[in-house]
């Protein structure tokens, strides 16, 4: 029963942070996505593409399947932001995101609770042993607190 409890404060804290982040993205135009969030700074567009690419990796780490979009870490994840790259547009970014979601949705709903602890496919067996927090489910805990800070570097593209 405390798995359970752990499990569902953990996937709520994601889906609330995922529905923040569509909030946000249906109030941002595709052009205000072109801005920087501030001067010096990522674009929108930028942070929206590695978003895609961070959770679409989510998918193997967590043992859920194969990876939907790899090719975009090359844009979004080792490269920085107007590096000269030919980008997605924003409607296919938000596509792309959607879909991912739609995988990791199920996927969360379908995995029981103490499979939550077991280990991620980062973390060899040997590791976890010592270090059992390396688990799937720390693994959406991170990811959720790294949609927050994103979202929060987006909202200063709202004017």
């Amino acid at each position: 029963m405390e798995a359970q409890l752990f499990v569902k404060m953990v996937l709520s804290s994601w889906n609330t942070q995922y529905a923040e982040l569509w909030k946000l993205l249906d109030q941002l135009s595709d052009e205000q996505l072109q801005n920087e969030t501030s001067p010096g700074r990522n674009r929108g567009i930028y942070l929206l593409g590695h978003l895609v690419a961070v959770t679409d990796g989510m998918l193997p780490l967590l043992d859920f399947g194969p990876r939907m979009y790899a090719q975009l870490d090359g844009i979004f994840v080792h490269l920085p932001d107007k590096s000269g790259q030919e980008m997605p547009t924003a409607t296919t970014l938000k596509s792309n995101l959607k879909e991912i979601n739609e995988v990791l949705s199920t996927s969360f709903n379908n995995l029981p609770a103490e499979q939550w602890f077991s280990r991620h496919t980062a973390v060899s067996e040997f590791d976890f042993i010592s270090q059992p927090y390396r688990n799937k489910l720390n693994i959406i805990i991170n990811r959720s607190n790294h949609m927050a800070y994103h979202v929060g570097q987006l909202v200063y593209l709202l004017k």
